[in-house]
């Protein structure tokens, strides 16, 4: 579907340096959101009495919510202005984080969690916004550092509320987070520049499109479907971790689940790196590559997951394969048609975090079932789809 005679772009706003650092934090601190629940696992599943399968489920819901908001909100960085609308979103997101904060049920708590994921949609408001102002051949670099702030944000959140919920409790995590929602909006409110949108249509329309941007574009499916397996990986371990450590085998808490995404951090770091060999070979090299250190990841984790220094390796792999995933894959479909961005975008990371939502949910289901062999299992089947899918698409061109 070519959207072409819609197009209105007007790019008024240059590039700087300060802006691209600017959306990178705002990336990081916005997507955190999503993932501060996942060291507190075990310790939410003691505070409500509830299994850890059950538990389970509002991870899952997070993961559905965010991919809910996409599919439904992030399309309208098409036809609305940009500035407005990614301040609206932080309020909502502030107010869901309050609320689930105050959760007193395992009830209030999988709604709050639905909430949280569905107005955590930030992130993919600001990506296509920072690909529409790059120059097209620093697209890749741009995106690359913008997602670095995310990536980096994914992990270092684990380790702040790992820190946090340990000392301070859950709630507190939750409520230090509204705050920095609040600060982001003053912040944005500043320096984040008005953005003229690219398309004219109804939000009816709009949605519609969506199906056609899918079917029309072979590219985005196989990139969709790549980033849904490995995402999935990315959540099954991240997921489970909690319950790992807490086992005879380590006896660790929150803590420790947290720090380990000081390790991860590493593979965020290199997320601009790849998006520049994205830029000069392509992007299909740099997901090939990616592709195979996250199955080298499980490979370590389940051979030598009961070994300290094992998780250390496989995590440094699993990150760098991930976020290098995710680089290759947000290039590819930003090269598609400039007008579509954030509906491209929309479809991509709904796919993308409906992959993280079924790997939150098998993860602890299989940790129940077969612990950590399970679990390891579940991932390595994931990245075998990932694979043949990519093999398949270089086939075919």
């Amino acid at each position: 579907m070519n959207q072409h005679a819609d197009i209105n772009i007007h790019k008024e706003v240059k590039m700087s340096r300060f802006l691209i650092v600017l959306m990178s934090i705002a990336c990081g601190v916005s997507v955190a959101n999503l993932y501060y629940s996942q060291p507190l696992l075990e310790e939410l599943s003691r505070f409500f009495n509830v299994s850890s399968s059950m538990i389970g489920i509002s991870a899952m819901l997070i993961q559905i919510g965010y991919a809910l908001g996409l599919i439904s909100l992030v399309p309208l960085g098409d036809i609305k202005e940009r500035k407005g609308l990614i301040i609206t979103m932080l309020f909502c997101s502030a107010i869901s984080l309050i609320s689930l904060s105050f959760a007193s049920n395992i009830y209030w708590l999988l709604g709050s969690s639905l909430l949280v994921g569905l107005t955590s949609i930030i992130p993919m408001l600001i990506v296509p916004l920072a690909a529409h102002l790059a120059n097209p051949v620093e697209r890749g670099k741009v995106i690359g550092t913008v997602m670095s702030g995310l990536l980096i944000g994914i992990l270092v959140s684990r380790v702040f509320s790992g820190i946090i919920g340990s000392t301070l409790g859950w709630q507190v995590v939750y409520r230090i987070a509204a705050g920095m929602m609040g600060l982001l909006i003053i912040i944005f409110n500043l320096w984040l520049p008005k953005s003229v949108p690219d398309t004219s249509m109804g939000y009816g329309k709009l949605l519609k499109s969506l199906i056609g941007l899918l079917k029309n574009q072979p590219v985005l499916r196989e990139s969709s479907l790549i980033g849904a397996m490995m995402f999935g990986t990315f959540s099954i371990f991240w997921t489970t971790l909690s319950f790992l450590l807490k086992s005879p085998t380590y006896n660790l808490g929150a803590q420790a689940a947290g720090m380990f995404g000081l390790v991860g951090v590493l593979g965020a770091l290199a997320a601009s790196i790849v998006g520049r060999i994205a830029d000069k070979k392509s992007p299909q090299f740099t997901l090939t590559i990616a592709i195979i250190l996250s199955l080298l990841s499980y490979i370590c984790f389940l051979i030598f997951g009961y070994q300290i220094w094992g998780l250390v390796i496989g995590v440094v792999l699993l990150d760098l394969g991930i976020q290098s995933g995710q680089i290759s894959n947000q290039a590819r479909i930003n090269a598609l048609d400039a007008a579509a961005r954030s509906r491209n975008n929309a479809v991509y990371m709904t796919f993308y975090f409906c992959g993280g939502a079924l790997g939150s949910l098998l993860g602890t289901l299989l940790w129940g079932l077969s612990g950590w062999i399970g679990v390891c299992a579940v991932g390595i089947i994931f990245q075998i789809i990932a694979a043949l899918t990519h093999v398949l698409s270089i086939k075919r061109r």
